[in-house]
């Protein structure tokens, strides 16, 4: 606890050059962060300090000591309906309180926690709790009908019938006391992958990797104690564990949360002013909306800002800097990881590109064919004594693909220059050849998105009896164009001056793209989408 403590406190101190340097992770052994880190200090040393405050379509505020006793009740409570060591919970709450008091409570436990959003269909749910070996069930009463037949407990929030009631935890004692040591290599947390380009994969991380692991997203996004941090994310996917929970509260931060049934970017400006949130985290899809809203109208605190989820396109950054003085960081991680790649605070970012290998993180590139290793290839993690503790122990199952030749393989191309800067290329899946040139989706969309009338777009390689393929942009359009041949031939004209003949979108295709739950365009449909109202550049610009 001691080591973990130190890390936290050098990070919280160090510039970007020292703690690359000098940062090492902490060597833990017997590691349970919700009760020696969240009860041990965070409540102990702050306990009237705001930990967690939900806003919006419904509220909640609780204090480091107030959570602390609530989650306290709940634990014990779950032990008295047969929760034990290692048993695995399917938790399937939304952004409300509940949800951070059985993430802690089933961490006192050491119970293994499987996050599922609350958008999973009953057929999404079967398959997790199949898969993922569930013996408990935790949920919100109006999602009861989804699940069906099964040996598992269930716990309801709010009246389910035959269901367990949550809400009598809360006359539980405020007071619990462990059956005994959490090993920092237990396994902690079961998290399905958003399954971009294939069946989603089962990932494992323990309670050293997630928790102590997230000193690296702590350091990137650059929260400091007392910071009102606001990270836009669902629960159930990691993002949210990274934002939501462990980087602010290994900092000491105020963890806001924005409720709301449907997104609004206007009502998501009006909580970042008037809660003066000083740091904030989004994904790329909600700054590209809130891009389209007036922004140098909105005077706002912020000190910092970052994004995540997929890379982070230029013109959004400008835009930003623009109107608020504050330039948007881009960061890359995964949920097999935690913060691997970041512009970190008070450095120069360069745009387009994700940053450097942050504190605890080396990155090595290596091109997917030949195995060679240089500044061009896929993104990788040393498994040797460079291991990152953020990294996950494997994936559930039996898939070891990802863990080969000494390396754990990303599935994501990268190039890096001679300052150390790592500018992301695309998936390996996404990089296709047109004319016998490799084209990265990503450059593409990005000069797309410069386009006034292009709120989203997506590339992907379309068939082409002389160049083999040749690039195909899906494109969403921003409030006030229309889609038809002026819009096409406007688009086409753009992407003629700003981009080489050999990358030039081709074919143009307007509409809605196809996404995961977790919000992340699925490119994998789009290659194999039949055409629909296409439009071809040649036709348009002869």
């Amino acid at each position: 606890m001691s080591d973990f403590r130190a890390a936290r406190d050098f990070l919280l101190g160090a510039d970007p050059a020292t703690a690359r340097r000098d940062f090492r992770w902490p060597e833990l052994d017997t590691f349970n962060w919700a009760l020696d880190w969240f009860d041990g200090v965070l409540a102990a040393e702050t306990p009237d300090a705001v930990a967690l405050k939900i806003v919006g379509a419904s509220s909640a505020s609780y204090t480091f000591a107030e959570l602390s006793a609530r989650s306290n009740q709940v634990a014990g409570w779950l032990r008295e309906q047969g929760v034990r060591r290692g048993d695995r919970i399917l938790l399937m709450l939304g952004n409300q309180a509940e949800l951070w008091e059985a993430l802690l409570a089933a961490m006192k436990l050491g119970a293994v926690i499987i996050p599922a959003t609350t958008l999973l269909t009953g057929k999404d749910i079967v398959e997790r709790i199949e898969r993922g070996g569930v013996s408990h069930v935790i949920a919100n009463a109006a999602d009861a009908g989804k699940f069906g037949a099964g040996e598992y407990t269930r716990i309801a929030v709010g009246d389910a019938y035959t269901w367990l009631p949550y809400h009598e935890a809360y006359e539980a004692r405020a007071s619990f006391t462990p059956d005994g040591p959490t090993r920092a290599g237990d396994t902690l947390l079961l998290y399905f992958t958003s399954g971009t380009t294939s069946q989603p994969k089962l990932v494992e991380h323990t309670h050293a990797s997630y928790p102590a692991g997230h000193l690296s997203t702590m350091f990137w996004i650059g929260i400091k104690p007392g910071d009102v941090h606001l990270n836009v994310s669902s629960p159930g996917w990691a993002k949210h564990a990274w934002s939501n929970v462990f980087a602010p509260w290994n900092a000491g931060a105020t963890v806001l949360v924005h409720d709301y049934q449907r997104f609004s970017a206007p009502a998501l400006l009006e909580v970042l002013r008037d809660e003066r949130v000083t740091t904030f985290c989004a994904p790329p899809t909600v700054w590209r909306m809130l891009i389209q809203e007036d922004l140098a109208a909105w005077k706002l605190p912020l000190r910092t800002a970052v994004a995540a989820g997929e890379p982070l396109n230029p013109e959004i950054i400008e835009q930003v800097s623009r109107a608020w003085g504050v330039t948007i960081r881009d960061g890359y991680g995964q949920t097999e990881t935690t913060a691997q790649i970041g512009n970190a605070p008070d450095e120069v970012v360069r745009p387009g590109s994700m940053g450097r290998p942050l504190p605890g993180y080396e990155v090595v590139l290596v091109d997917p064919v030949s195995g060679e290793r240089g500044e061009d290839g896929e993104i990788c993690l040393p498994l040797d004594d460079r291991r990152p503790l953020g990294l996950m122990s494997g994936y559930v199952g039996g898939l070891t693909d990802a863990m080969r030749d000494g390396l754990y393989h990303t599935g994501d191309v990268a190039t890096r220059d001679q300052d150390g800067y790592i500018t992301y290329v695309g998936r390996t899946d996404d990089v296709f050849k047109a004319s016998d040139y490799r084209i990265s989706p990503f450059e593409l969309e990005s000069v797309l998105l410069e386009h006034e009338a292009v709120a989203e777009a997506a590339v992907v390689p379309a068939p082409d009896p002389v160049r083999l393929a040749v690039p195909k942009a899906y494109v969403t359009l921003a409030p006030g164009f229309e889609a038809g041949e002026a819009t096409a031939r406007s688009i086409f004209e753009h992407c003629r001056r700003e981009l080489a003949p050999y990358k030039r979108v081709r074919r143009l295709e307007f509409g809605e793209l196809p996404k995961t739950i977790s919000g992340k365009i699925r490119r994998v449909e789009l290659r194999v989408r039949e055409p629909r109202q296409e439009y071809r550049e040649d036709d348009l610009n002869p």
